[in-house]
């Protein structure tokens, strides 16, 4: 994985996201004190997820040679008492049977960040 750098940015909240030559912002909505300059790191951490969805699904599909031609991921978040709920809907275009559709949708939960986030996840924080 390539380093991420994450540098305060303007406003109250807004930060400025470096990954490799990739820039990415992230912020608070205005309803919030933010200026909505970018996704909130909650949406973040669930967009990762939806991304990692579709394309271990697709990956899978092509690699099967089902007819497979687009998967759409809709994804929320929320907090409850018993932690973080993330309800994610996929929505797969084309010619596949119901075994087929039923096999990718086991498939989405073997993504790499699924299974991240359903696992143990330390964090180690030293100050530079």
């Amino acid at each position: 994985m390539r380093e991420i750098q994450v540098r305060t940015g303007a406003g109250k909240f807004g930060q400025k996201i470096q990954v490799g030559p990739h820039a990415l912002a992230s912020d608070e909505p205005t309803a919030e004190s933010g200026d909505d300059t970018g996704p909130t790191p909650h949406e973040l951490l669930v967009a990762s997820l939806g991304s990692c969805t579709s394309m271990t699904v697709k990956l899978y599909a092509d690699r099967k040679g089902w007819p497979l031609e687009t998967v759409d991921v809709q994804l929320s978040g929320r907090h409850e008492a018993e932690g973080f709920l993330i309800a994610r809907t996929l929505h797969l275009a084309g010619a596949l049977s119901d075994e087929q559709k039923a096999r990718l949708v086991e498939i989405a939960d073997k993504c790499p960040v699924a299974r991240t986030l359903q696992g143990t996840i330390r964090i180690s924080t030293v100050l530079a």
